[in-house]
């Protein structure tokens, strides 16, 4: 049996996480000719709501380019909710970045990934830039990145905000020449007022763990997890609710990951390890998690009274297992 006439099944799911732990808060199946920002709004309250009643109190909004609705902003400042939102790069932003002086410029300069712990190991050569070269393909380069801030009041708000500006300089190559020279404009806004604009930034790029609740929009790595992981976006069903149900149920086989690694102690001689392992099990793909910490293969014996559970493989998370089993036991 297809869909009603008028409906789609497939639909355009909005979804709010938990930044830390990228548990899904909210989802909600609309129809797939729906912009991605609709609704998005209503359910952001809807799920401050519920977290204040749970005891949560530093919230914080973050959302692209697309959830940057101003007509939200000054009731949400009122409410002492701060929010990092990307803003479009529109005409008038353009110009006001444009007229800036140039000591209000300061290059960024963005942390290392990782932190060498041995030596450092020489790159290896990058073979899909030197076949563009080759081949005289287009190639953008990034040249340096440099960062702003000026006062905005969006036309839809009574008060003024950060606006938080990226200034990049691009180069566009053909081959070994340079086309041209390329400035491109990336804008934030923000009703923090302590936090520096570099801060900002990394906040708003950066997907790991911060101080304080943080709500957000999807972004690419919990989509992926969702599509491939517990399949949540699959839609299996006939029509939008069914599949929303379906959804609401795999997020929570999604978000099981996360309940597990929250409660396992961190406590003990073992500390500093225990944490570590905390983090990588947060941090952990679905599928890793599914083989390594589900699909254990077990022989039940029952000698006597009483049940044995024998584990017939071992891999590195099994320490991880018992004491998740552990702390269940209690």
């Amino acid at each position: 049996m297809g869909p009603p006439a008028g409906i789609s099944a497939t639909g355009h799911p909005l979804q709010l996480s938990l930044r830390q732990t990228n548990e899904t808060l909210r989802i909600k199946n609309r129809s797939g000719n729906r912009p991605s920002h609709e609704g998005a709004a209503a359910e952001c309250d809807i799920v401050v709501d519920e977290l204040r009643a749970v005891g949560f109190r530093n919230i914080l909004l973050c959302g692209d380019t697309d959830y940057s609705q101003s007509q939200h902003l000054d009731r949400w400042d009122a409410d002492g909710i701060r929010f990092y939102i990307g803003y479009g790069a529109y005409p008038n932003l353009k110009g006001k970045a444009d007229n800036l002086n140039e000591s209000q410029w300061k290059r960024l300069e963005r942390p290392a990934k990782y932190v060498v712990k041995t030596t450092t190991r020489a790159r290896p050569e990058r073979m899909k830039e030197k076949i563009v070269r080759a081949r005289e393909y287009t190639n953008i380069v990034l040249q340096s990145e440099d960062v702003a801030e000026f006062a905005y009041k969006p036309t839809e708000c009574k008060t003024s905000y950060r606006m938080i500006v990226i200034r990049k300089n691009l180069s566009k190559e053909k081959g070994e020449n340079v086309l041209f020279d390329e400035i491109r404009y990336f804008f934030y806004t923000t009703n923090d007022r302590d936090s520096t604009a570099e801060e900002v930034v990394f906040s708003c790029n950066d997907r790991c763990n911060q101080d304080g609740v943080l709500l957000q929009a999807m972004v690419p790595d919990v989509i992926e997890q969702m599509k491939n992981g517990p399949r949540a976006f699959r839609a299996p069903v006939d029509n939008l609710h069914s599949n929303w149900a379906y959804m609401v149920m795999a997020s929570v086989a999604w978000s099981l990951k996360a309940w597990i690694a929250l409660w396992l102690p961190e406590t003990g001689r073992w500390k500093d390890r225990r944490h570590s392992e905390k983090f990588k099990l947060l941090k952990m793909e679905f599928r890793t998690f599914v083989n390594t910490l589900i699909r254990i293969p077990c022989q039940i014996v029952k000698p006597g009274r009483r049940i044995v559970y024998r584990l017939l493989a071992w891999n590195d998370s099994q320490p991880v297992f018992w004491r998740m089993a552990e702390v269940l036991e209690l």
